[in-house]
């Protein structure tokens, strides 16, 4: 006969008291979920389309966002809609939802796919969701189903798009150092930075100016350069 030693015992009982706690955490995200989805009444749209596709047209996009919101019940407070580039923020429509939002005249901002609200980069992408998120408005992609401000894994969805937005921050570090070091070893290190667009005929008038007497601001005024940039003139050329 075989007895059941004291360490499988416990071992049992450190599973049970494991599932408990698990049962239990799942319990309040569902809780959690439960309100969140429950404080959604009012919503806005937000459909784009690139200029540079003729054949692209945001009411294909309308058409089912608005076919899910009446399906859910929800109503519609204001669509927003962008005929440009997905690739900046500064897109009208999409700038007047983050002000909205942030009056909170809506619930929740309900867009066709994560590339169609921003194609800026994890990071930048993260960040307007954050930026709703801190508004006290949820989110939700229509055809990506684990993109949900509302869902059971919120928290897991923005903490792998964190991490992705850590590694694009850090290959584009290593992508600037990289062309740094390559124009040092060239010898070009003197491209690095802003270019400078003073020419020849304006050191001349510069030197000449300051010869008269005349001060670095009234000289950067009359050859249409700032005034750090004379001083720079000056001091190198005499």
């Amino acid at each position: 006969m075989t007895l059941i030693e004291p360490a499988g015992v416990d071992n049992i009982a450190t599973f049970l008291a494991g599932m408990c706690v698990a049962n239990s955490i799942l319990y309040d995200t569902l809780i959690s979920a439960m309100k969140r989805t429950a404080s959604i009444e009012r919503i806005a749209l937000y459909a784009r389309v690139s200029t540079k596709d003729g054949r692209q047209d945001t009411e294909n996009q309308l058409l089912q966002l608005r076919d899910y919101c009446a399906k859910q019940g929800w109503e519609i407070i204001a669509e927003y809609v962008d005929h440009e580039s997905g690739g900046h923020s500064r897109r009208p429509r999409f700038q007047e939802m983050f002000t909205d939002a942030r009056a909170r005249k809506f619930d929740l901002v309900l867009f066709w796919s994560l590339d169609r609200l921003s194609r800026e980069g994890v990071s930048a992408t993260l960040n307007h969701l954050e930026r709703l998120t801190a508004a006290g408005v949820n989110w939700r992609s229509l055809t990506e189903e684990y993109l949900d401000s509302t869902g059971l894994f919120r928290d897991a969805v923005i903490a792998i798009l964190a991490v992705i937005a850590k590694q694009e921050r850090i290959r584009r570090s290593e992508r600037a150092s990289a062309a740094i070091a390559r124009l040092r070893r060239q010898g070009k290190a003197d491209r690095l930075g802003r270019k400078r667009k003073v020419l020849g005929a304006k050191l001349e008038t510069v030197r000449q100016l300051h010869g008269e007497g005349l001060s670095l601001r009234k000289i950067a005024a009359k050859v249409h350069v700032s005034p750090m940039t004379v001083q720079r003139i000056v001091i190198v050329n005499g």
